[in-house]
């Protein structure tokens, strides 16, 4: 038995448009950004993760960055394959020791089967010998605590980088569930169109990551807010670099409008909620994971619009891939973990 545990390799996956997490006995060993960069003419691949971000909008003609991923689900195949063998080897080189992986991947519960597929595919042309697929909503439940066989009513909003998953879980199942593609990615493009708009200066989609996590709100009045931010870009008008301040109420008003989709959508997912199950989530609340559960007053805001207690987990960010964990570690327990090969 030892011997084969030392042939085997188990690795829960979560596969984020923003970034990708691997558990590896039991440890978060990998957390790098989803992106690859690659040669423009033969498709080799240069760097993965934090490499391949650092060279994002920056690449001359020969190098080609590209984000696998778009809205929760694989846009483009071969790089979503080089990236998840680019991540694999990223586990302290063992990859080469073992010659049986099993993976447990997550993906959006609204994902359709041909996009379903692609995941499968992508697994296999690593050379995984097992597969298994998880739900977001669900792997953030278990991820943080919650006993999801139980007949009890939970709802959970995991807030990705291409995803918004809301489901209300209860007996080992998703009940009723939103997903929308309203999540990071809008968010950014938000903050760039309200700068290029308001300060006619034209940023990229890094700097308006870095504005959304250091001055980042969900309304304009929070308890001790951060300092402006002074951000870089090119002027419109100018053409030359300039600088200007950002303050978290403009960041506020640039992100209302996706905000208020968001919480559309749990609107929406509490009133096809059967009343038992709404009930308790009266009792239990709504728990917010992901990481857009990081912007500042979001948990106020919801809970303004639903009047129901709101909770940010503790560590919103590894709630998924923590929950990926726990289902690598007992996939004959959990029913709902789909499987499509094992070999």
């Amino acid at each position: 038995m030892g011997l084969f545990s030392f042939f085997r390799q188990e690795l829960a996956i979560d596969l984020g448009t923003a970034n990708t997490l691997v558990v590896y006995d039991d440890e978060v060993v990998v957390d790098e950004p989803s992106i690859v960069a690659m040669d423009r003419n033969t498709r080799e691949l240069i760097a993965v993760g934090t490499k391949a971000m650092h060279m994002h909008e920056k690449t001359h003609s020969n190098i080609l960055t590209v984000r696998p991923l778009k809205d929760g689900v694989i846009a483009d195949f071969q790089a979503a394959e080089n990236m998840i063998q680019g991540m694999i080897n990223m586990v302290e080189g063992r990859r080469k020791f073992f010659s049986h992986l099993k993976m447990v991947i997550c993906i959006p519960s609204g994902i359709t089967e041909v996009e379903k597929r692609a995941v499968f595919d992508s697994a296999d042309h690593v050379d995984a010998k097992e597969t298994y697929l998880i739900h977001e909503p669900m792997a953030a439940a278990l991820g943080i605590g919650v006993d999801v066989l139980e007949p009890m009513g939970n709802m959970i909003i995991d807030i990705g980088g291409g995803t918004t998953e809301i489901a209300v879980i209860a007996l080992s199942g998703i009940v009723t569930d939103q997903s929308i593609r309203t999540a990071g990615d809008e968010l950014n493009e938000d903050i760039i169109e309200y700068v290029k708009r308001m300060h006619n200066l034209l940023i990229g989609e890094r700097t308006a990551e870095y504005i959304k996590k250091e001055v980042g709100a969900a309304i304009p009045h929070i308890e001790n807010p951060p300092a402006p931010l002074a951000v870089n870009g090119r002027d419109l008008l100018t053409g030359i670099p300039k600088q200007i301040l950002v303050t978290h109420a403009e960041v506020a008003e640039a992100l209302d409008k996706s905000i208020a989709k968001i919480e559309d959508a749990v609107i929406r997912a509490l009133e096809e909620t059967p009343p038992e199950l709404a009930s308790d989530i009266y009792r239990t609340g709504i728990y917010l994971t992901g990481g857009g559960a990081l912007l500042r007053g979001l948990d106020r805001r919801i809970n303004e619009k639903t009047k129901l207690n709101v909770f940010v987990a503790d560590d919103p960010l590894k709630a998924v891939v923590r929950g990926t964990g726990i289902a690598l570690q007992n996939t004959s327990k959990y029913t709902f973990l789909m499987d499509r090969r094992s070999m």
